[in-house]
């Protein structure tokens, strides 16, 4: 038969369903949210009760691969016009280099002329100072005499009226 039990029980009836109550002596471990391993996570049950489960990430959405852009109008000319350049450039360079003889030797004589014209703007006028001192004019050497010329201006003022007086020596 069945004996009846030393003891009473002190907790309430439950139902089926129901959240467990815990004894208050009872200490639930804590863990932080950087010691949860990856794919674990919080969830809440239908029943309100919050536990950490096993999620399934879903899998990334694929970016969509960008369509053919055509190429601008300005780019295929600039594609175009890049030999033509470069081909103008070397024939420049080409043509210098058969034309250097020529351009040293016209420089040469450029300078030559410079130098002709430089000894001409020096020589004539000795030349004509030397020549006039024998020319046959009136007069002797002695005769000649050399005129002095002084000149005194004086002005008032800033804007003021100049007047001088010239000296003949």
């Amino acid at each position: 038969m069945h004996s009846p039990t030393p003891y009473e029980s002190t907790t309430p009836a439950t139902r089926y369903g129901d959240p467990i109550a815990a004894p208050v002596s009872v200490q639930r471990p804590v863990i932080l949210p950087a010691e949860i391993p990856p794919g674990v996570d919080w969830v809440t049950l239908p029943n309100g009760v919050r536990t950490l489960a096993y999620t399934h990430t879903p899998p990334p959405v694929p970016q969509p691969v960008p369509a053919a852009q055509p190429i601008p109008a300005w780019a295929k000319t600039t594609a175009l016009l890049t030999p033509t350049i470069g081909g103008g450039i070397a024939a420049a360079g080409i043509g210098l280099s058969y034309a250097a003889p020529g351009l040293i030797a016209m420089s040469q004589a450029l300078w030559s002329a410079v130098a002709l014209i430089a000894a001409g703007a020096i020589a004539l006028p000795i030349l004509l100072r030397t020549t006039r001192g024998t020319g046959t004019r009136g007069g002797t050497a002695a005769s000649r005499t050399t005129t002095h010329i002084t000149q005194n201006i004086t002005a008032t003022g800033l804007f003021g009226r100049a007047s001088g007086t010239i000296n003949h020596h």
